[in-house]
């Protein structure tokens, strides 16, 4: 019996050993990233940027920090980290300097730490013999840069006024270059052999045209305005074109008249919502002055924007009008300024604003807008609080330049975080940025030229992002 109750715990404590034996093992540590190569080369779109090219292991995400070569003392940056995929990544550089040396090391980040990869060389160019020149000043400026449209080319400016990113177009860049929520860059380049139906343009911040946006229905894309939003869809303007007799309202029997359609459509292609002024309006809205010839430019929409309610708003420059349109329906909400104005104005001059540009929601019941002429002798930025049932509107501030300027055409108002705002006077030439109170916080020096929309963003890498249009 001894020998037994022996042989059973053998067993037992056997069977218990092999118990314990399958336990599962402890997880281990997790690698470190190993970088296997880098390279880098300057951009051919922009010589101020760079791209560098990563081939890392274990690694999930990488960066790269840089620093002139010759000038170590100042210290390094870093770049956003991109994301590895199948073991690759390619990291944009932005903002460098022309003519310059910069030392770049990769950096890979994973959950079993990072890794420094060895370093790698550049030389930047010297920037493009025609890329126009800016100075900036201002005693407390936004973050961030400047974006707008300059002759050929898309610039961005820091707030010292160097340019810091260009994307050149061969023939013209058209009127509107400027970020978009997708967050990328958008413009209505000019073409060598113009087309009714040449399309805006998506480009990233390496300068790749990413794709075409044109109009639905065959119709001309206006180049004013576009909304890039982050499902792909994008809103635009585009000119529909009809052959109507005026001569009841002084015109001419056949004349071709060009109105403001506002399209929505789907990353696809497909067109998702179709408004046309036609249906809308009357063409006794606009002057008498503007329907007397055989081309007849109505309405002339030039900006549009999407309020919180989920509705759309546009500005027609020649019925110098503002309008607020259901985004689903299309019905006309209500319409302010011009010949059919629905609203009562309260501290402000009568007519409140004429030949405006760049209307934009930029609170719940707030919008801006550029008043180009309705303030004689001065064109000046406006911002105007709305009261829906009571269709009242009430001027809550304006800014004007010093000494005043006035642009029939062209301009634009941003708000900015802060209480700031920032005005472009379109063919004056002036781009200053206002502190809630009037005050100027920030300029381009000098004559900048034509600036049909000023757009300050706060990030080279994610343009458009968090920043308001």
């Amino acid at each position: 019996m001894h020998a037994s109750v022996r042989g059973r715990q053998i067993v037992f404590g056997a069977v218990l050993f092999v118990a314990c034996d399958n336990q599962p093992a402890a997880p281990s540590a997790p690698s470190a990233p190993t970088i296997r190569s880098s390279s880098a080369a300057v951009s051919s779109q922009d010589v101020l940027s760079a791209v560098v090219s990563v081939h890392a292991r274990n690694a999930d995400s990488v960066a790269v920090r840089f620093t002139l070569t010759d000038v170590a003392s100042l210290g390094d940056s870093i770049t956003p980290a991109v994301k590895i995929v199948e073991d690759s990544a390619e990291i944009p550089v932005l903002g460098l300097l022309p003519s310059r040396r910069y030392t770049l090391r990769a950096i890979a980040y994973s959950a079993g730490g990072n890794t420094v990869g060895d370093p790698v060389e550049i030389t930047t160019d010297a920037l493009p013999w025609d890329i126009p020149t800016y100075a900036a000043s201002g005693a407390d400026p936004s973050p961030g840069y400047v974006v707008f449209a300059a002759g050929k080319y898309g610039l961005v400016i820091d707030n010292t006024g160097r340019v810091v990113w260009y994307h050149q177009f061969p023939h013209g860049a058209g009127l509107s270059f400027m970020a978009a929520p997708s967050g990328h860059f958008v413009a209505k380049p000019q073409t060598a052999t113009p087309s009714p139906t040449d399309p805006w343009v998506e480009i990233d911040v390496l300068g790749n045209v990413t794709r075409s946006l044109p109009c639905g229905l065959g119709l001309q894309a206006r180049p004013h305005d576009l909304i890039g939003q982050t499902d792909g869809s994008y809103w635009l303007m585009c000119d529909e074109v009809r052959t109507m007799d005026l001569t009841s309202i002084g015109g001419v029997a056949a004349a071709r008249v060009t109105g403001t359609t506002v399209q929505h459509v789907s990353a696809g292609g497909a067109l998702l919502f179709n408004w046309s002024a036609f249906e809308h309006f009357e063409i006794a809205d606009g002057p008498a002055s503007d329907r007397t010839g055989s081309n007849v430019n109505w309405t002339h929409g030039n900006a549009i924007d999407l309020d919180a309610d989920g509705n759309l708003l546009l500005s027609s420059r020649n019925l110098s009008e503002v309008t607020k349109i259901n985004g689903v329906t299309g019905a006309v909400i209500w319409r302010m300024g011009g010949r059919r104005n629905q609203f009562t104005f309260v501290d402000s001059p009568s007519p409140a604003f004429g030949g405006q540009h760049s209307a934009r929601v930029s609170a719940p019941g707030e919008i801006t807008l550029l008043d180009n002429v309705g303030t004689p002798g001065e064109s000046r930025g406006e911002r105007y609080i709305i009261e829906e049932a009571t269709r009242t509107a009430r001027l809550a501030r304006s800014y004007g330049s010093s000494p005043e300027v006035v642009t029939q055409i062209g301009g634009s108002v941003q708000r900015l975080p802060g209480g700031r705002t920032l005005v472009s006077f379109g063919t004056a030439g002036r781009v200053e940025e206002y502190d809630d109170s009037g005050r100027v916080m920030w300029r381009i020096d000098g004559q900048p030229g034509y600036v049909f929309r000023a757009q300050r963003i706060r990030s080279l890498y994610r343009p458009g992002f968090g920043d308001p249009r």
